[in-house]
């Protein structure tokens, strides 16, 4: 039962293989992206009035990478705190807050590349700082950490062990790859090659892509 697992988990450190920490490693790592893409299709759509849907992220599949490597961060900072939910939130909406802010700010302030979100122009937008982190968005990583923690990374651990043979390391690894590859060829590998990024491929199919004025 998984009651029983997560008791265990929660109580004491369970002893992974170098097998099950690659497949609880390529797990998290695609399922963090997919949640992150998910959360974002579905809030710039409330965020349109619900009119309208718009592909996030610059990748072709859906996934955002930013989420998958805040996934890491939250489970290397929060991890031994596990029997402590309280600190698990404070602790994701804290280190969320900070990659995000600088992760905008290096991207846009810095770089110059395009600002892929602006909370000056989103609603319930409290308390942003310069348009690159607000209440909101750290709420919503404290509670997406709480989510990972508590929900994804036990679910990950046990699969890990109990999903015997070795075709549940090659899924895992065959996943992480394809997203691995498909967030390495749009962000720098499509120069070279004759296919478009996903930004212009999807534009070109007439799919709305979302973008800030500034």
């Amino acid at each position: 039962m998984f009651q029983s697992f997560f008791k265990k988990y929660v109580n004491t450190d369970i002893v992974l293989t170098k097998k099950e920490k690659i497949i609880v490693f390529c797990l998290i790592f695609v399922m963090g992206g997919i949640f992150g893409w998910l959360y974002e299709f579905i809030f710039y759509w409330m965020n349109s009035g619900f009119q309208t849907f718009y592909w996030r992220g610059a990748n072709y599949l859906p996934w955002i990478n930013i989420y998958a490597y805040g996934a890491f961060l939250i489970i290397f900072l929060t991890y031994r705190f596990r029997k402590r939910p309280f600190l698990v939130l404070l602790i994701s909406m804290i280190s969320t807050g900070i990659l995000e802010y600088f992760t905008g700010y290096i991207i846009y302030g810095k770089l110059g590349w395009i600002k892929c979100w602006d909370y000056n122009q989103e609603i319930l937008n409290f308390g942003n700082i310069d348009g690159y982190v607000c209440l909101r968005s750290i709420t919503v990583f404290g509670i997406s950490g709480l989510i990972l923690i508590y929900g994804m990374l036990p679910f990950s651990i046990r699969i890990a062990k109990e999903v015997a043979g070795k075709q549940l390391l090659i899924i895992s690894i065959f996943l992480f790859s394809v997203f691995f590859v498909d967030n390495a060829y749009n962000f720098m590998f499509y120069k070279y090659f004759p296919i478009p990024k996903a930004s212009t491929f999807y534009k070109s199919k007439g799919i709305p892509y979302l973008y800030f004025s500034y």
